[in-house]
């Protein structure tokens, strides 16, 4: 894919687009600074090459979410392969103490549990949209979201 104009522009409108979307679940999934910059490239890679194949900007949106959750998973698996180094302590950039301090518990939660959390809680999608997006049933998405109330409620209670 050589460089053009369209193609910078149709980057940078996709950038400002997804790219805050994107850094957030890449952060708690990785929490890691230079592992949650590989998968963004990859991200974005993935959708220039995808063009315009979508039904609509929330078809895509989708389409994004998945493609990252993915890339995430296969980022550490690799990592795990590798031995990777220790996660980056404090990386996640939160509005209060109180934010930050849910974000790194949720960061600690199983992986099938921080999707649907952060799908929830932070990008606003509801059950239904959740199932689609990861792939699996609604009931799944309910006791995954269930599930990580509960783990979460232990974490702060036992502090």
């Amino acid at each position: 894919m050589s460089a053009s104009p369209d193609g910078d522009r149709l980057f940078t409108i996709k950038y400002d687009q997804y790219s805050n979307m994107i850094f957030k679940m890449t952060l708690m999934y990785l929490n890691n600074s230079m592992d949650c910059e590989d998968v963004m490239q990859e991200v974005f890679i993935r959708l220039l090459k995808k063009g315009d194949e979508f039904k609509d900007n929330e078809h895509e949106k989708r389409w994004v979410l998945r493609i990252t959750i993915n890339c995430c998973i296969d980022k550490i698996r690799k990592n795990e392969k590798q031995k990777a180094l220790p996660l980056d302590e404090g990386i996640l950039v939160t509005e209060s103490e109180e934010e930050d301090h849910l974000a790194q518990l949720i960061v600690g939660l199983p992986e099938s549990i921080k999707g649907p959390i952060h799908l929830h809680y932070y990008e606003g999608y509801k059950v239904h949209e959740i199932s689609r997006i990861l792939g699996i049933g609604t009931s799944a998405v309910k006791m995954r979201l269930k599930r990580g109330r509960e783990m979460l409620k232990l974490l702060l209670g036992e502090e």
